[in-house]
């Protein structure tokens, strides 16, 4: 099974983020498990706190963040629906050179 098995909006719905009204400017695209703090990390494919030192989390499009999610919900979960990740819009701080989250932790529930 591949990524493209899976739903267009398993990791909610696809947006650009020019079109987003955000409170800080967008750096790139991440993969969030909702709860939490933790992103997926480009280089490891692992999910890691947002503090990790040298977290590359930030993806350059829609299309990548969802490829790398799909890779880590077929490594990691025996029930593909039930894999908690969304793709979010995500800042750079160059200061703690880390990502930011710009809407926060997400709830898995509302």
């Amino acid at each position: 099974m591949s990524g493209n098995h899976l739903s267009a909006d398993t990791f909610g719905d696809r947006f650009e983020l020019s079109a987003l009204p955000l409170s800080r400017p967008p750096a790139g695209y991440a993969v969030q498990q909702l709860d939490s703090d933790l992103l997926l990390d480009r280089r490891t494919g692992e999910l890691l706190p947002i503090r990790t030192q040298g977290l590359a989390a930030l993806f350059a499009s829609f299309d990548d963040a969802f490829e790398a999610a799909s890779q880590w919900v077929l490594q990691h979960c025996d029930d593909p629906t039930e894999h908690h990740l969304a793709i979010v819009p995500a800042g750079y701080d160059p200061v703690f050179e880390r990502p930011i989250l710009i809407y926060g932790v997400l709830c898995g529930q509302p």
